[in-house]
């Protein structure tokens, strides 16, 4: 069974995550020859500020 972990700085709308999971399903199902009921996605949400890129924190969109 193929899992996928997404992490995204900030937040996604319920629409956005869906057809996030469709996309990647359809891939993964395609590519790894696996039935889509077999492929389990999960998608991390995490706050700006507990993201660093060279050492300093990212700031949300503006």
């Amino acid at each position: 069974m193929p899992y996928v972990n997404i992490r995204v700085a900030g937040t996604l709308t319920k629409e956005q995550k869906a057809e996030i999971a469709q996309g990647v399903t359809e891939v993964i199902s395609r590519v790894a020859n696996k039935p889509p009921e077999a492929v389990l996605l999960f998608i991390d949400e995490v706050p700006h500020e507990n993201i660093a890129k060279a050492g300093k924190l990212l700031e949300p969109p503006k």
